[in-house]
């Protein structure tokens, strides 16, 4: 779910983002961020609840499962989901994208849905380099130069991580929650108890019972995050139940677990990814053009925007949307999600 962050680790992400962004960029080259707030009516949220035929295409170490609207020639719109959620995060985000010409793409991320591992000897990884180096993948089996990204929770650490990393493929950027790439060495310091609670899970995920557990009653264990992390959120047991099916993936535990563990230093990666890591640990300012969004009720862990203003270097605006918009954000306020992306497209 939502990232390793809170008050005091923004503090020295804060510090440590405007310190990169003056010795590499120049502290004028930072653009200011506008912050408003945009009330909106979640009048279209939940209008579709289906996408056409989903599409498979082999890409790096996964068969990777994925939905697609839009015009063929379109300008590409990759969008990333997050945990516990999957594309249909997107299903009412997809077709106004569709309709204005852009061919929208939607992957299963590794564990959900019908993506799959192509060899059983492949680690079960859930390491936030991992994640982004899949969907470069993808992009290249899909024959995609370049993208317009977009995502939430694990989604947006991915297009956080892949503009970072990969700014010549990406042509601009809708983040939820901001600037989300972590730091293992900054997750091994304790916290104050209040802040600590929120990471319960975390903590639950680092044991054999947590493990257990999750397997065991993994949907219960998602609604009841769908319930804390966007408390305002009235969805359905026919929404859930669609975006569930999705955790049925034969590798969704594993990965879920490895994921946790891994930002708390408990396991290894793949040395593979050794290097990405190490540049994302000096906390990368991104360049490309960034819009980032903020429900005002997101009951999630998750940073203030003046924490992480100074880590975008290009054009960039913040919105915070009020009426009780919670940490699903493109699936409660699709029309506001859907009009980010469109306007960033125009920076």
């Amino acid at each position: 779910m939502s990232p390793e962050f809170n008050h005091q680790r923004r503090r020295f992400f804060g510090v440590a983002a405007m310190t990169v962004a003056a010795a590499e960029f120049g502290m004028t080259a930072i653009a200011k961020a506008q912050s408003f707030a945009v009330s909106l009516p979640a009048a279209k949220a939940g209008e579709h609840t289906s996408f056409e035929a989903l599409k498979q295409v082999k890409a790096g170490v996964l068969d990777i499962g994925y939905a697609e609207a839009g015009p063929k020639g379109g300008p590409v719109v990759l969008l990333v989901h997050g945990w516990p959620y999957d594309i249909y995060s997107y299903v009412d985000v997809a077709p106004i994208l569709a309709d204005a010409g852009f061919r929208v793409i939607i992957p299963y991320l590794r564990g959900y849905g019908t993506t799959r591992f192509l060899a059983e000897e492949t680690p079960r990884n859930g390491q936030q380099a991992a994640l982004a180096a899949d969907m470069i993948a993808f992009m290249d089996a899909l024959g995609v130069e370049k993208a317009i990204l977009g995502g939430y929770d694990w989604g947006a650490r991915t297009v956080n991580i892949m503009a970072a990393l990969w700014p010549e493929r990406c042509e601009a950027m809708v983040s939820v929650s901001g600037y989300l790439i972590g730091n293992r060495e900054v997750n091994k310091k304790p916290l104050p108890p209040k802040a600590e609670l929120s990471w319960w899970y975390q903590f639950y995920f680092a044991t054999e019972r947590g493990r257990l557990g999750y397997a065991a009653n993994t949907r219960d264990f998602a609604k009841l995050i769908w319930q804390t992390a966007s408390p305002t959120w009235k969805f359905d047991d026919e929404t859930f139940d669609r975006s569930a099916d999705a955790f049925d993936n034969p590798d969704h535990i594993e990965i879920t677990i490895h994921n946790y563990r891994w930002r708390l230093g408990l396991v290894d990666g793949e040395a593979k990814y050794d290097a990405y890591e190490k540049q994302l640990a000096m906390g990368p300012a991104i360049t490309i053009p960034t819009i980032t969004l903020e429900g005002d009720a997101n009951g999630a862990p998750h940073p203030q925007p003046s924490a992480y203003r100074g880590k975008f270097s290009g054009k960039y605006e913040h919105r915070t949307l009020t009426g009780g918009i919670g940490h699903n954000l493109p699936q409660e306020a699709p029309q506001a999600f859907a009009q980010a992306i469109l306007d960033v497209a125009k920076f």
